[in-house]
């Protein structure tokens, strides 16, 4: 059984920062990329950042690009984002995602196995 877990969320103001955590299992965890979306109120599900299984590729979408950092342990089957200068658009639901196979290439990753985690809320207020 897969299980994709998420934690970290919370809220802050402006400015702030947090720190996401994803821990896969179930799975081998060199063999997935792990990616981060985000659903905000009445807002389709966007791909905030993608990182492949050896680290060497990750990605991110303009809006966080500078801000935020993914970055991966795979001793531990853990994702993390590190979100720094949160802004107000930024509160979303974000989830966690074990990617089969993606190159991070590109952030539509909806050609690929998935496997989703609860998600985590982060709200950053003004």
């Amino acid at each position: 059984q897969v299980q994709v877990v998420e934690s970290g969320g919370g809220l802050v103001q402006a400015g702030e920062s947090l720190r996401l955590s994803c821990t896969a299992s179930g799975l081998t965890f060199d063999d997935y990329a792990m990616a981060w979306f985000r659903q905000a109120p009445g807002k389709e599900r966007e791909g905030v950042s993608c990182i492949t299984w050896s680290g060497r590729t990750v990605l991110y979408a303009d809006s966080v690009k500078g801000r935020f950092t993914i970055s991966r342990d795979n001793a531990k089957n853990t994702v993390y984002l590190q979100m720094n200068s949160l802004k107000p658009e930024d509160t979303a639901m974000y989830y966690c995602a074990a990617v089969r196979g993606s190159l991070c290439s590109r952030l539509d990753l909806s050609p690929y196995q998935k496997y989703w985690g609860q998600g985590t809320q982060v709200t950053v207020t003004s």
